[in-house]
């Protein structure tokens, strides 16, 4: 498997770099377009769980607190993946381990599905497959940062990496309405049809994506990107490639401040947007008594505002040199006052304004931390430390907003105590949010000093 996953680099051909610069966006866009749809595609068999929830406790009598049990074990799997599978494919092809890995999650969900129609509700392997999806994809995102980077320049990075995150956000608007569509047109409204198809799609895109484009401009024989751009090679990125992978693991990304601060950072992030995200068809359901449509669409609003987000933070980063940490910040106290909106709101259209808005301040953190952490780390490193952040807001975060929050939202738990005061109810949950920002606010405010010091001595090197 070593020997598949290898970045194939093959002696330079001594193409003229104007030649190359001819050459690139072809190049590019088929590596680009490989790890946009894959990742896409993971968010289909990511995203038809919340979509699937409520039909989940009316057809198999699952409760709020056994759903959330479920996401935990794929917040466990993909958070712990994140670093591990982050780690292993560092130093590898990315764009084929993206491949692999939604190949593995696809065959993992299908199995999901067969075994639904099969047996009806078995809580244990529910919680044992839907962590397995969660481990196979967990490195999905690490893995597009490490081939868009190895392709993109760095003065244009963000706006790349921000049309990639479009993925997760298109995957993600559309995978409740694909799954019960599919469901309703091929299962006869069954819900182990919002497992079965979306996983067929996921196969197909998955097995694609292996004979499609390079993982890096090398492998053409190519120069680096850096030089066909005429942009200065940090200094780390040419020791970290003279390193073994350990090695450099070590003195870039664990003994890196800037790196762990950001993972904590994400923390905080990842409590707000997958708190609002994953709980807002059952909200409005409970709080609001909206539909089952209208449930179902609260995710369409919150991911097409996230796609506004993913298309205009990381641009509006690069047209600010990078201060991406900075920005963030503007999004986290934007986010306070469109909270507020959404929990004030009480029809179909303010919540689903509130819920555009919400994704798309969400969004510009969620995606501008792992661009900040690109600057701090080596190239060999960006898979496993992007992988790190994600292991934070997984492991901590994701599983704070699904076990936690659904445990002082659920009106048959007693709550959950903090520091000897109960929290309970939906009111409750918001104030877990605010907490959350102000705590995210102070770590980024931390990280944007470290950067405009890193921007400034970049710039230096130029002048």
């Amino acid at each position: 498997m070593s020997g598949f996953l290898s970045i194939k680099k093959i002696p330079n051909r001594n193409i003229p770099i104007a030649e190359q610069r001819k050459m690139w966006l072809r190049q590019f866009l088929k590596a680009f377009m490989v790890v946009f749809l894959t990742y896409m595609c993971m968010y289909l068999i990511r995203n038809n769980f919340k979509a699937a929830q409520p039909m989940m406790k009316e057809q198999l009598g699952l409760t709020t607190l056994q759903l959330g049990y479920i996401g935990l074990a794929f917040s466990i799997t993909y958070g712990l993946g994140k670093t591990l599978v982050g780690y292993y494919i560092s130093d590898k092809n990315t764009k084929k381990s993206i491949s692999i890995m939604l190949v593995c999650a696809a065959v993992t969900v299908l199995a999901m599905g067969l075994l639904l129609s099969a047996y009806g509700s078995v809580i244990g392997i529910f919680i044992v497959l839907w962590g397995l999806n969660g481990l196979f994809q967990a490195a999905g995102g690490p893995a597009s940062y490490s081939t868009i980077s190895r392709w993109a320049p760095r003065k244009e990075r963000g706006r790349y990496l921000g049309f990639w995150n479009m993925s997760h956000n298109i995957g993600g608007a559309i995978a409740g309405m694909i799954a019960l569509w599919g469901a309703n047109v091929f299962f006869g409204g069954n819900v182990y049809g919002m497992f079965i198809f979306p996983a067929l799609i996921a196969l197909l895109i998955g097995i694609a994506g292996f004979f499609i484009g390079k993982d890096d401009p090398e492998e053409l024989g190519w120069n680096r990107c850096e030089e066909i751009f005429g942009e200065p090679v940090e200094t780390e990125n040419t020791q970290a490639d003279e390193m073994p992978m350990w090695q450099a693991f070590t003195q870039f990304v664990l003994k890196n401040p800037w790196i762990w601060i950001l993972c904590v950072a994400n923390i905080f992030v990842y409590i707000v947007r997958i708190g609002i995200d994953n709980w807002a068809p059952l909200y409005v359901t409970e709080e609001l008594g909206f539909g089952k449509m209208d449930a179902v669409n609260t995710i369409f609003y919150f991911e097409i505002g996230a796609m506004l987000a993913s298309m205009s933070w990381g641009y509006i980063s690069d047209l600010l040199n990078g201060r991406r940490a900075a920005v963030s910040v503007g999004c986290m106290i934007a986010i306070i006052f469109a909270v507020m909106l959404y929990r004030n709101a009480t029809s179909v259209l303010m919540v689903n304004a509130s819920l555009f808005l919400l994704g798309a301040l969400i969004f510009g953190p969620q995606l501008l931390i792992g661009i900040s952490l690109v600057g701090f780390v080596p190239k060999k490193g960006i898979s496993v430390a992007n992988g790190m952040t994600g292991t934070f807001g997984y492991l901590f975060g994701d599983s704070i907003a699904k076990v936690g929050l659904a445990a002082i939202a659920d009106p048959k738990s007693g709550g959950l105590t903090f520091f000897g005061h109960t929290l309970h109810g939906w009111s409750d949950v918001f104030v877990v949010f605010y907490l959350s920002l102000f705590a995210g606010i102070a770590l980024l405010l931390v990280v944007a000093f470290g950067e405009e010091k890193r921007i400034r001595d970049l710039n230096k090197q130029l002048e």
